[in-house]
């Protein structure tokens, strides 16, 4: 990795690290509604992007961490979980939780799962017990501090079926939704830790002021991407005399925006004004025929990029 970058100059650029695989679309997306298009990402681990400060590399989450905290890479874009896999949370800085995944816009779960008629209950009852996972190390860890001897597997991959084929005793392995594991005749015991993707820094780049502003440039105007993926704008015309009852509906970030649509009133003695604001967009379809009854009129539903 490090010989990627010694032919860039360093002083004014940043490397960073985003994550390949299972997040990577919906990072990549991420990044564009906050304003940097990334391309050429399935050619090359070292896509392009169209911000000349920036140096993007892509990589499997489970490796970045360690990149980051052996100063290869200045920022990135991983796990909470491969962050605690790789044992580096003392050397690095989170700078921002992102909460987004391939499905979701929630955490993600890692739980110990065992085969539906198992007759294991407790956490004990899995002394000696073979368990197979990607996290290894949490999961050595994890039972190493309990007192609880148990032989931990590394697993390539199919994990589930490992468990519902009888090859291990239990499996600890990430969820959302908990469908797959279900899918496989499982049944999820405990949840262990809960993760989602976190935008860390190598502490020396935090110490520098140029990088550490290009950090939080990111990290502003992605969480506002995240926030605007919930969010709608709204526009409509309103007549002066049904304003304050159109007013009193509208649940917004701030107080609407009015603004008069003529200086003066029209022919037929009516002044009407338009009324902008933003809401959360599961309200829409709710509010928009309570809106109509109340005189607004020419109504503009629109997508937006950024909250901020």
């Amino acid at each position: 990795m490090s010989a990627s970058f010694t032919a860039l100059p360093a002083e004014r650029l940043l490397k960073l690290g985003l994550p390949k695989g299972s997040l990577e679309q919906a990072t990549i997306e991420l990044f564009r509604k906050a304003g940097w298009k990334i391309t050429g990402g399935e050619r090359s681990y070292f896509p392009s992007i169209d911000d000349v400060e920036i140096r993007c590399a892509l990589m499997r989450p489970q490796e970045m961490p360690r990149y980051i905290a052996d100063g290869t890479l200045d920022a990135g874009v991983t796990g909470k979980d491969w962050i605690v896999e790789n044992g580096v949370e003392n050397e690095l800085e989170v700078v921002a939780d992102f909460i987004y995944s391939k499905v979701s816009r929630r955490p993600t779960r890692w739980v110990l799962a065992v085969p539906a008629d198992s007759p294991i209950r407790t956490l004990e009852d899995l002394k000696g017990k073979r368990i197979a996972s990607e996290m290894t190390n949490f999961s050595r860890r994890y039972f190493k501090e309990r007192g609880i001897v148990v032989d931990v597997e590394f697993s390539w991959g199919a994990t589930e079926a490992k468990a519902a084929e009888g090859l291990v005793d239990a499996i600890i392995e990430v969820t959302e939704t908990g469908s797959t594991m279900r899918a496989h005749g499982l049944k999820i015991l405990f949840d262990l830790l809960e993760s989602n993707p976190q935008l860390v820094a190598n502490p020396a780049a935090m110490k520098d002021p140029w990088k550490r502003e290009k950090i939080a440039q990111i990290e502003r105007l992605v969480i506002g991407a995240m926030a605007a993926e919930s969010q709608v704008g709204i526009k409509m015309n309103v007549r002066h005399d049904n304003l304050e009852k159109v007013i009193a509906l509208i649940p917004s970030l701030t107080a609407p925006t009015v603004s008069n649509l003529h200086p003066t009133p029209n022919l037929h003695g009516e002044h009407w004004l338009s009324v902008e604001t933003v809401i959360s967009e599961e309200m829409v379809r709710e509010l928009v025929p309570r809106l109509l009854a109340s005189g607004a009129v020419g109504i503009i539903e629109y997508p937006l990029n950024k909250v901020l």
